[in-house]
């Protein structure tokens, strides 16, 4: 069998002439053509750059070449070249590839954020914390970090959507335009041409820009973008067979003295001059028959994707300033019919006869088949398998799932890949959280170990520590039962310290409390999919109260708690800071009881709500939070609390306290930009409720009124709000937070 990858071009071209010079083999012919058709037109290989964004432009030449009926019998791409290129070749047309370039959401494709409703619901409660997602590994010789800024996983599932209809072809030779992939060696900076095997896995590894995105292993070779062997491969197309290659180059010309001022302009020049080398090489060897074409791209970048449609207009303006040197390769209207009915291949969703798993990671096999639901005997539903798969990588445990269709002896197999972290399986990460009311700040820095997949079913066990206002430390281990990982048990030990304010009926404040608290709880339960879960446990504690601000004759209060609990909680909300889809509720109930320590016996129920909706860029937020103590009897301890920004704005932070409590929100707030690193919103909000010492109490008339006008950003710390709330009583106070959802 014939190697899908030659690493030396050159020398593969050299044999090749040397062997056709020796055996004068007839040229071959193609499907439909005649040998006096073969003979009175050249052969036309078309030779794609890199180039990023600016690579949209080849989408122009391309309609250009279909107007002027050129046909084209290799070719050749690299990086977006082999993106175009390799998705022309199987069959797309130039319009077709327009459209999918401007339909797609280009900052999601280049990103590993896995949607909030593919994760797990034990991932989803790390938003409860504020610690930073990023999480370097954590090895013996230090941190780990991963290979790429990107993984890739949704471009590869993108390319491999719009690849599928051609799963059966393995030799690029076969596909309706013969194609070959440049990607480079990462171990020798070799080109490497990629021309059998998985055709979405070679246009992956082709632009595979480095530190960007993680390379590609295949066949034993780490890959990455072939722009820093071959940006323009002219040779490769000629070694194909091309008697005139067409060359269209994208790449980022050198930028001027005068504009090198920062180091990322530096660095930015130094992979373009690294890319040109051999471009500029590769141009000059073009001959007098051949065309080059390079369209005029402005200041559309690389980087440009939100601007890559505007640079299918460049190419088409490149390519018609060449028609005097492409008119010559144009063919009569019959033979190009002829040539795009060849082209014609069939979009047939393949029936799957198989599935099988290749688990490269800790875990068990099971884990990962039984989130596959692709029955045998029917035509693959590719929505439902990239939700299976998102739902798979949303466990935050494999570098990658990636999927093949093969067709081996006659059964077309379905192959998912799951390929476990480099990086892991042990993780650190860090966190800060401030609070400010402008009379006196509260920071809490943080950090926590985790250690994942402990066992074939992902036992984790975590750990963390914090230090400033609310210092503490406590460790966990979460033990799903069932290859699902929806049954679980889990068992934490906590030991907390933090101050309370205490306020008179005017909100000043009177005293300060330290309470220091310790205890374990045992739980068990089970996951609701992706969306819930269900949880029954006991919880023990202890602690003491005493007076740190205020009285000092008031005498520390010791105290001992044991509760059984059960809870519902669900949460299906699309963002957990500022959502603008879908709703969340946790639905509680415990009891303090003698039999398990408590020195007070009391029972309460809670519920909080909210649920998000959204009209282009404006969200709707309604939110309610109710608490009720039984008897009334529950010690100060476990009083419930209102005050602070959104849960009566206008007062201070948990300066009411009582038995009861009833709150009613409604927030209104805009997206007002999406940037790199965070985005932006600005709101107001309206609030009704207050605590109660009896049920009695809880009437409207008894409620208090309260609003704020918040800013805030959604950054990779966490969310970021500045506000002004306003109460009842012209109480006013002000709030920046940054780390912590409020």
């Amino acid at each position: 069998m014939r190697k899908a990858i030659a690493s030396n071009p050159a020398r593969a071209a050299a044999i090749a002439i040397l062997a056709a010079i020796l055996l004068q083999p007839a040229a071959p012919l193609r499907a439909g053509e005649s040998a006096d058709q073969d003979a009175r037109r050249p052969r036309i290989g078309l030779a794609l750059s890199g180039g990023g964004a600016r690579g949209a432009a080849h989408i122009g030449v391309l309609k250009v070449l279909r107007e002027k009926r050129i046909p084209i019998d290799y070719i050749a791409g690299t990086s977006m070249g082999a993106i175009v290129g390799g998705l022309y070749a199987a069959g797309m047309s130039p319009a077709e590839l327009e459209d999918l370039i401007s339909r797609i959401d280009w900052m999601d494709a280049f990103s590993d954020n896995i949607p909030r409703r593919d994760r797990s619901f034990r991932r989803k409660r790390d938003d409860d914390l504020y610690l930073v997602k990023s999480k370097p590994g954590l090895t013996g010789s230090g941190l780990q970090f991963p290979p790429g800024i990107i993984d890739g996983q949704k471009i590869d599932l993108l390319l491999k959507r719009h690849t599928l209809h051609a799963f059966r072809i393995r030799d690029f030779d076969d596909l309706p335009i013969p194609f070959r992939a440049v990607a480079a060696d990462l171990a020798t900076g070799e080109a490497v041409v990629i021309g059998e095997g998985d055709l979405a896995l070679a246009i992956r590894a082709s632009m595979s820009i480095p530190v960007v995105f993680a390379p590609r292993e295949l066949e034993g070779r780490l890959l990455t973008d072939g722009g820093i062997s071959s940006n323009l491969p002219i040779e490769v197309a000629r070694g194909m067979g091309a008697d005139v290659v067409i060359a269209v180059d994208i790449s980022t010309p050198l930028a001027e003295r005068g504009e090198l001022r920062s180091v990322l302009a530096i660095t930015d020049q130094l992979v373009t001059i690294m890319t040109r080398r051999d471009t500029d090489r590769q141009i000059a060897s073009l001959g007098t028959a051949d065309v080059f074409i390079r369209p005029e791209l402005g200041d559309i970048t690389t980087a440009s994707f939100d601007r890559a449609a505007e640079a299918i207009p460049a190419g088409l303006a490149a390519a018609a300033a060449a028609e005097k040197a492409l008119s010559a390769l144009s063919v009569s209207s019959e033979e190009y019919a002829a040539y795009e009915a060849r082209r014609s291949l069939g979009r047939d969703r393949p029936v799957i006869d198989a599935v099988r798993v290749v688990n490269r990671s800790r875990l068990a096999d099971g884990v990962i088949s039984s989130r596959l639901r692709v029955p045998a005997g029917e035509p693959l539903d590719v929505d439902r398998l990239e939700n299976d798969i998102g739902q798979i990588f949303g466990l935050e445990l494999f570098e990658s799932v990636y999927y093949d269709v093969g067709d081996e002896r006659g059964r077309v197999v379905l192959t998912v890949t799951a390929r476990d972290r480099s990086w892991g399986p042990n993780y650190l990460q860090s966190g800060a959280a401030v609070f400010e009311d402008f009379e006196g700040p509260n920071f809490n820095l943080a950090a926590a170990y985790t250690r994942t997949a402990v066992d074939r079913l992902n036992g984790e066990w975590r750990t963390g520590v914090q230090i400033g206002r609310e210092p503490g430390l406590f460790t966990e281990f979460h033990q799903p039962l069932d290859r699902k990982l929806r049954a679980f048990v889990h068992a934490k030990a906590s030991i907390m310290e933090r101050s309370d304010n205490v306020f008179d009926g005017d909100g000043r404040k009177v005293a300060e409390l330290g309470t220091l608290r310790y205890g374990i709880e045992l739980a068990a339960g089970r996951e609701l999919g992706t969306w819930g879960e269900l949880r029954f446990g006991v919880a023990r504690e202890a602690g003491e109260i005493k007076t740190q601000v205020g009285d000092p004759d008031v005498p520390a209060v010791r105290f001992d708690a044991g509760e059984a609990f059960a809870q519902l909680h669900v949460d299906e909300q699309d963002n957990a800071h500022f959502p603008r889809s879908g709703g969340a509720a946790l639905i509680r109930y415990s009891a303090a009881l003698a039999g398990l320590g408590s020195d007070a016996e009391y029972e309460q129920g809670i519920f909080d709500g909210s649920y998000a909706v959204s009209a282009g860029r404006w969200t709707w937020l309604l939110g309610g939070s109710i608490g009720v103590t039984r008897e009334s009897d529950a010690p100060y301890r476990s009083l419930f609390r209102l005050g602070g920004f959104t849960r009566l704005s206008g007062l201070e932070q948990e300066e009411l306290r009582g038995q009861h409590k009833a709150l009613l929100s409604l927030l209104l707030y805009r997206r007002m930009g999406n940037f790199s690193v965070f985005s932006l919103y600005a709101g107001a909000s309206a609030e009704f409720g207050n605590t109660f010492e009896s049920r009695n109490e809880m009437k409207l008339e008894n409620c208090l009124a309260s609003g704020s006008l918040f800013a805030g950003m959604d950054t990779i710390l966490g969310p970021v709000f500045i506000a002004y709330g306003l109460s009842e009583g012209d109480r006013g106070n002000y709030y920046l937070f940054l780390g912590k959802k409020p």
